[in-house]
């Protein structure tokens, strides 16, 4: 969001699995899975697949960019070099405040704390929540009513003839599988609201949630396919959330996060369908957010170590240049 409000275009590129592997460790979504994510997200015009990690200007000029821009946070590759050297170089790089707590480190760290506590009373959680870096452990973002006006920016309210289309969840994590069911909810209308449920229902629905309710309504709002979103939605929909929105189409997934908690007796879409407005939707993917958690717990050393690894490099750098 920051980086497309320097310009009238913002490129994105994507490192392959290669690339991560080679300069940081395991990535926890494949390479086209977070090709498709990218391209969801509304401030994306384009994706560059396989861009190098190390930036190179020849790949800038390609695609007729500019300048380069990142987060103030160091970065460091394989080489030991600063991976914007090239870019600052040549004097097109721009560097804009990073924002803090939603580092994939740090929800790294949050699964890897989340899942140890899953797995049994007092298992060793050193290195997760302790850190000497700025820039990893675990820490939470901070939304303010501001970011949530930026992240609305663009987005009006509903036309009167607007058929306005209503799906649910918690969407942790916000991943492609999520942005996928969104793209074909809002296909069944002109106009889609997304109620995110609180942190309570997602706790006692999954287990989780790794990132909090605010953090999870962003997320979703970053998605180019949603014009609105329902703040601590009901798990079970009510008859006064349909007709005081004007919804016409409620529509759910076929694929949904594995549940830790009995089911609720009551169908909670029965309204929906006794006015006609249901519909279930196959879902483009079998990715859930318990799937991307099974693979931090599969991967936990390698994870655990991936993230120890990033944390000296940054430390030998705050400590090279003196911060």
């Amino acid at each position: 969001m920051k980086a497309r409000a320097l310009g009238a275009v913002l490129v994105v590129g994507v490192h392959s699995d290669a690339e991560i592997i080679k300069n940081k460790g395991p990535p926890v979504m494949n390479e086209e899975e977070r090709y498709a994510a990218v391209r969801a997200c509304q401030w994306a015009d384009e994706v560059v697949e396989d861009a190098p990690y190390t930036t190179s200007l020849e790949v800038m000029d390609q695609y007729n960019c500019d300048f380069c821009v990142h987060g103030d946070d160091i970065v460091i590759g394989a080489d030991g070099l600063d991976t914007y050297h090239k870019v600052k170089a040549a004097n097109r790089f721009k560097t804009i405040p990073r924002t803090q707590g939603v580092s994939t480190t740090q929800l790294v760290n949050r699964m890897l704390a989340l899942s140890a506590t899953k797995d049994a009373a007092g298992h060793a959680e050193s290195g997760v929540e302790k850190t000497a870096s700025p820039y990893s452990g675990v820490s939470g973002f901070i939304p303010t009513t501001r970011k949530l006006v930026q992240f609305l920016d663009g987005r009006g309210l509903p036309k009167p003839e607007d058929k306005i289309v209503y799906i649910d969840g918690g969407f942790d994590l916000f991943h492609v599988g999520h942005a996928d069911v969104l793209q074909k909810a809002k296909a069944m209308g002109t106009y889609l609201m997304v109620g995110v449920w609180d942190d309570a229902t997602v706790k006692a629905r999954t287990g989780g949630p790794v990132m909090n309710l605010q953090e999870r309504i962003l997320s979703v709002l970053s998605c180019r396919f949603v014009d609105e979103v329902v703040i601590g939605a009901p798990y079970i929909l009510s008859d006064e959330l349909i007709k005081s929105n004007n919804i016409a189409v409620v529509v759910t997934g076929t694929v949904q996060d594995r549940s830790t908690a009995p089911e609720i007796p009551a169908d909670r879409f029965a309204i929906a369908k006794q006015l006609g407005y249901f519909h279930q939707i196959a879902s483009p993917r079998t990715l859930t957010t318990s799937d991307i958690l099974d693979r931090i717990k599969a991967h936990r050393k390698l994870y655990e170590e991936r993230n120890a690894k990033k944390e000296a490099r940054e430390v030998a750098e705050i400590k090279l240049r003196g911060y």
